[in-house]
């Protein structure tokens, strides 16, 4: 454990910056994987009304996770303060009582995707075809809540020891259990749907549990007992008082998702399976950006806690130049390579355009996208988590509902559509950036005037 960790309040930060984010972007695209196999062998073995199904769940599986995943980010900044200021205690009270919420979440959320499923579904307008095989797939999915919960709550401490490689090993066992059952449930049982919801239900629990035994073996703080489990009020406060906003961030960003889907579905089968295929790779791209993000929570959170002014800023300056490269690159290397990239998904040329138009108007300017989400992690690292919500949900999530019920129903395009998504990312990182200055400006006139008291 000790050989894993890194030092992220001493020596060189730009390898360092590199070297944490990069298992975070393995593991992401591995949780990615999870759901692409099911999309991929779903198109390729259940036909195009299976592959509509399962790929037009995703904006209604974020809609209703994204406010308890969100809380984990409460976890990861509390654990990363308390680690860069050096507070043993903190630390194990935080493990014990993140697992304990998070297997709350996790039950609620098996009771929500249950019973609301398909009313959620039919408010989307999800095709007559399509419906019935989309609700069975989510309520099955979300049998695994409890193990995906806990998962994120345990790993986004793991980060804020600066241990990241921990948790790509477990993925990767996963996700080969994933795609072997899939293969093993769809092509020769002929489960359709529900044999690749089992299969991820499966390997979500094979993930959670290789990390909770990795934590009941540790030896430090974060050694995990089980007659210890229980909430912390104290703690509980302050991962809620940091998670929340970013959790109902996450929320009301997969509402807007759900509306701009209700929107697709207006265009069709055809179209809705293109969208849902440009939409798995497209994850793969934001993963990659958003892992840079969570290296920048983390990052900022330690030499917060230490009081590093000079250490925070290098931190979110060179985590802005990262995300930028690998938004740039991998973007434009996803819409160059749309037509192989899609027809990895589906046969359909008539989805193959309708995917391709997308990646253009998303990935092309998904940098933007990348920039908007650090400069958020920095906010939050600072302790800040209600600041940039607000601004998101005024900046990201209002703008592109605006666009859809006023330029979209006069031009009713889906290039009108997805230009709602670089707009309000643009808008949204311009007023994240004023923030974010003024809120370190005025941290560094909190510690000089301490210093001078």
């Amino acid at each position: 454990m000790k050989n894993s960790k890194i030092d992220m309040i001493h020596g060189p930060l730009l390898g360092k910056l590199i070297v944490f984010t990069i298992p975070i972007i393995a593991s992401g695209v591995l949780q990615l994987l999870f759901n692409a196999a099911d999309v991929i062998v779903v198109g390729r073995f259940a036909g195009e009304a299976s592959l509509a199904a399962v790929g037009s769940t995703n904006s209604l599986i974020n809609l209703m996770t994204n406010l308890f995943i969100g809380m984990s980010v409460g976890a990861n900044v509390c654990a990363a303060q308390f680690y860069g200021a050096g507070h043993v205690k903190d630390i194990k009270k935080t493990v014990h009582t993140s697992v304990a919420f998070s297997l709350i979440c996790g039950l609620i959320l098996i009771f929500i995707g249950m019973f609301l499923a398909r009313p959620i579904l039919e408010i989307m307008g999800s095709p007559e075809d399509v419906i019935g095989l989309a609700a069975l797939y989510v309520r099955l999915y979300f049998l695994a809540m409890p193990a995906i919960m806990l998962y994120n709550f345990l790993a986004a401490i793991l980060r804020a020891a600066g241990d990241t490689s921990h948790p790509l090993i477990f993925l990767s066992i996963a996700g080969v259990v994933n795609v072997i059952l899939n293969l093993i449930l769809v092509t020769i049982f002929n489960m359709g749907v529900s044999g690749v919801a089992i299969a991820t239900v499966t390997s979500n629990y094979i993930s959670c549990g290789m990390l909770v035994a990795f934590f009941m073996k540790q030896n430090d703080s974060l050694k995990l007992n089980p007659a210890e489990i229980g909430i912390d009020k104290k703690i509980l406060n302050r991962i809620i008082r940091i998670g929340l906003p970013a959790g109902i961030q996450g929320t009301v960003f997969s509402l807007s998702n759900v509306v701009i889907q209700s929107a697709i579905n207006s265009f069709g089968t055809a179209v809705v399976a293109g969208s849902s295929a440009a939409g798995s790779i497209e994850g793969f791209v934001y993963t990659s950006m958003n892992s840079v993000s969570q290296t920048t929570v983390t990052f900022v959170g330690q030499n917060y806690g230490a009081g590093d002014e000079k250490r925070v800023k290098r931190v979110i300056f060179e985590s802005l130049g990262i995300v930028f490269v690998v938004g740039l690159v991998m973007g434009n290397a996803a819409y160059y390579f749309a037509g192989p990239l899609l027809g990895i998904y589906t046969d359909s040329a008539d989805a193959i355009a309708a995917g391709t138009l997308r990646l253009f108007w998303v990935c092309c300017f998904y940098y933007l996208c990348g920039i908007m989400d650090v400069l958020t992690g920095g906010l939050r690292g600072l302790g800040h988590s209600t600041l940039p919500m607000v601004v998101s949900l005024l900046g990201a999530c209002a703008s592109r509902l605006i666009w859809i019920a006023t330029f979209f129903q006069i031009h009713h395009t889906q290039g009108v559509l997805f230009f709602s998504y670089p707009g309000s990312w643009t808008l949204t990182l311009t007023v994240h950036s004023i923030c974010l200055f003024i809120v370190y400006r005025a941290w560094c006139r909190r510690k000089a005037s301490d210093v001078r008291i």
